[in-house]
């Protein structure tokens, strides 16, 4: 089975050009995928929330990698790409901290924090 390593650029959190609204949130993530050492190119997801909700992966819908057709596992990349968004922004987050602040909502915020996780695809999950 194929190892699919994900190299995470940057996040630009709660955008409106890439569908954020009053209810929901929509964050894009950038990164590049290689597959078994190839590198496949430079893709993106978005990640997308209701508007005061915690930032923990229970509360966010992360999209596959847009225009990615190779080996994937959702889960494991959805779980890796929540839990970077969330340490980036989150009540004690390591980029912004919103300890003791509610009501807040800062948007279009670019993060250049750089983030690799891989996996093997197999199973169920992985989409060829």
């Amino acid at each position: 089975m194929p190892i699919v390593r994900i190299n995470v650029q940057k996040c630009i959190q709660d955008s409106q050009e890439y569908g954020s609204t009053d209810e929901h949130m929509v964050s894009r993530v950038f990164y590049s995928i290689d597959v078994g050492g190839v590198p496949k190119g430079e893709y993106y997801s978005d990640i997308k929330q209701i508007v005061g909700s915690t930032y923990s992966s229970g509360n966010m819908e992360v999209s596959r990698p847009c225009g990615y057709n190779g080996p994937y596992d959702h889960r494991i990349f959805s779980d890796e790409i929540a839990g970077y968004f969330s340490k980036l922004v989150n009540s004690s987050g390591s980029t912004i901290s919103l300890g003791g602040v509610n009501n807040v909502r800062m948007m279009n915020n670019t993060f250049v924090m750089p983030y690799h996780f891989q996996f093997e695809a197999e199973g169920p999950a992985a989409s060829w």
